[in-house]
């Protein structure tokens, strides 16, 4: 009895032996020595033999991963790691573990070379730095597709390097991901550029497809940021891009009542007061405009648009009232009076601007309504030189 339980133990002991033997194939032992030399080509071709040879290796697959993720082929170690998992859960941890570092890795690397590139003097260095910033980034969403972090950095880059049109994607999905208020933020400003790039063109070529870009754009900035601000109301800078996309896509209405919000948010913003009054002057309130117009040069007494607009005001008052009163038959000078308070604000830009020409022919025109017959002519001949 005894000698038949050791006989026993001893088939049980070879079993477990052969077995060993048997999972661990000589592509595997080869590949593992290789990894140890650090000989990841070699590693990789043996362990090439083993997944071809067993297409079932969770082990050949999993180490394959490691050997590439050596190499920095990230897209080529998520493959062989995706493999393995497809066959067993085995190396679940392991793999997670390892995606995990290498993502913190590929991230880090990314926001150093970024880092380096901002402070590159050299144009061509600077942008190397930046398209190696690109590929750490891509390589780290690889690894961790579900990281805001990595897409707002990623969107970074391209918005510093003025590939606005690449950074619609990470800034999507980061809205996607976290609702962020940065990614509706900049998504809406690269909207806003694509539209007002889009209306320059078509304003210079007369192209009728770039206008139907423009609007395409204007819209999706008003959508999109409406979403936004529904989220995040105090942001002031997704209120004024959507402003600004208001008055491109012409819809004055939205544009007036988005204008007076951002005064009513701040009304120690001069900016605000500013672009209350641009609205109010296209639409013909003149006493209105020159009230914000005028709020925004107290604010800031050398703010030179505020000044050359409300001069503008007055000019397009006056030449209102000039057409209301011929409209009516009747004979009346009151209008020359908004003429004349228009004069100190234009002459100011002029002297601080003296190379303008718009402003040489608006003041020739306003002094020859007041009959400043020298002054307009003086005024007509310095726009002239100026062309």
């Amino acid at each position: 009895m005894k000698n038949s339980n050791l006989i026993i133990a001893g088939m049980l002991l070879l079993a477990i032996i052969f077995s060993g033997f048997q999972c661990s194939s000589k592509e595997m032992e080869s590949a593992k020595l290789y990894y140890q030399q650090e000989n990841w080509d070699k590693a990789i071709a043996a362990l090439k033999e083993e997944v071809q040879k067993n297409p079932k290796s969770d082990d050949g697959y999993y180490w394959l991963g490691l050997v590439y993720a050596k190499k920095g082929e990230i897209d080529s170690m998520v493959q062989a790691f995706d493999n393995s998992l497809q066959i067993s859960d085995k190396y679940k941890a392991d793999i997670e573990k390892e995606r995990y570092f290498e993502w913190q890795e590929a991230f880090n690397r990314g926001v150093s070379l970024f880092q380096r590139a901002s402070k590159t003097e050299d144009q061509d260095s600077s942008m190397n730095f930046y398209d190696r910033s690109v590929k750490e980034y891509d390589n780290a969403i690889l690894l961790e597709p579900d990281s805001g972090d990595t897409y707002k950095n990623l969107a970074f880059v391209y918005l510093v390097t003025q590939r606005n049109e690449e950074a619609i994607k990470p800034l999507q999905k980061l809205i996607d991901l976290d609702q962020a208020e940065e990614g509706y933020q900049y998504l809406g400003e690269v909207y806003n550029s694509i539209a007002a790039n889009s209306m320059n063109k078509f304003r210079t070529d007369g192209d009728k497809a770039d206008s139907s870009t423009a609007m395409e754009y204007y819209t999706k900035t008003i959508s999109l940021l409406a979403e936004g601000l529904n989220k995040y109301p105090d942001n002031s800078d997704m209120l004024t891009t959507r402003f600004n996309a208001y008055i491109g896509a012409d819809r004055m209405d939205e544009a007036l009542s988005s204008a007076k919000a951002l005064v009513d948010k701040d009304p120690g913003n001069k900016f605000s007061h500013y672009n209350y009054g641009v609205v109010l002057l296209k639409l013909g309130k003149f006493e209105e405009a020159e009230q914000q117009f005028q709020k925004a040069i107290d604010l800031d007494p050398e703010y030179e648009n505020a000044i050359y607009n409300i001069g503008v005001t007055y000019v397009s008052w006056g030449t209102a009232m000039n057409k209301e009163a011929e409209k009516q038959g009747l004979i009346s000078e009151d209008y020359k009076q908004k003429y004349q308070a228009a004069l100190p604000y234009l002459e100011t830009v002029v002297e601080k601007d003296p190379t303008n020409v718009a402003i040489w022919e608006l003041l020739g025109k306003v002094y020859s309504v007041l009959g400043m017959n020298d002054d307009a002519n003086n005024a007509f001949k310095k726009a002239d030189e100026l062309r």
